[in-house]
């Protein structure tokens, strides 16, 4: 598989901190497969995740993208990255602007990365609401007339209305009721199967983990521990925080 995204040796401290966040990461992220990062609070994922989108410049190490170092003076690369990585949020209820409405807020990547105009943008807003399962009149609205889970739709249009290569998500279910979550992790599992996206996710539960990423990888207090194919990683896992991690996962009693 080719690398899209690369972390060689990253390391990340807060200024005015001594203590990384993480610490020696070494991980690749092959094009059209999907990445969990799964860990307890503190673990360090946001923080992987934050430099992976160029949010956070590493302390030390490389970040690279298509196997070249991601620089912000690279412009070239920087605007073939912006357009081909983008992001979904954790909170459909604070990530949507509520004064602007739908179409514009879902439109503003095309707007921003110049591939179209407000004018311009329409056809493509639509197509990206039709694809998660939206009406095109959506766009007139603003994201206080939607359920949850009708915001986190909106948030995967606006992060996959510019057709990117990866998508990053931090927690995007961890906000909704369970019935929800269901139906948010059936789209992202369509995206990725209709548009071959690249996908890499955060997330502390365990189900949506098993649901929709093919590879895992554990951290524990800024290291990865354990990392290989979801199955294994999650139904034998070969490092005691693993299994601490999956042993915590609520049961209904037999």
């Amino acid at each position: 598989m080719t690398p899209v995204l690369e972390l060689d040796e990253v390391s990340f401290v807060y200024r005015g901190s001594t203590t990384p966040v993480v610490e020696d990461i070494t991980l690749t992220v092959e094009s059209g497969r999907s990445l969990a990062l799964v860990g307890e609070s503190g673990a360090g994922k946001t923080t992987l995740l934050r430099m992976l989108l160029g949010l956070a410049r590493p302390t030390s190490g490389t970040v690279r993208f298509d196997s070249r170092e991601l620089r912000l003076r690279d412009r070239e690369l920087m605007r073939r990255f912006r357009r081909s990585v983008q992001c979904v949020f954790q909170d459909p209820y604070s990530s949507l602007d509520p004064r602007r409405r739908v179409g514009s807020i879902v439109s503003e990547p095309l707007r921003s990365l110049g591939m179209a105009t407000r004018h311009t943008a329409a056809p493509k807003v639509a197509d990206a609401l039709k694809r998660v399962g939206l009406p095109a009149d959506a766009a007139e609205r603003y994201p206080h007339e939607f359920s949850g889970g009708q915001r986190q739709r909106i948030a995967i249009a606006r992060a996959t209305v510019c057709d990117p290569r990866v998508l990053l998500a931090d927690e995007p279910v961890s906000a909704l009721d369970v019935t929800t979550r269901v139906t948010v992790v059936d789209l992202l599992n369509e995206l990725k199967r209709e548009q071959g996206l690249t996908l890499v996710m955060v997330s502390h539960d365990l189900s949506v983990v098993a649901s929709l990423c093919e590879r895992t990888a554990v951290l524990e207090r800024g290291r990865i521990v354990e990392d290989g194919d979801t199955a294994q990683v999650l139904g034998a896992p070969a490092h005691p925080y693993t299994a601490r991690l999956v042993e915590s996962v609520p049961r209904l009693p037999v």
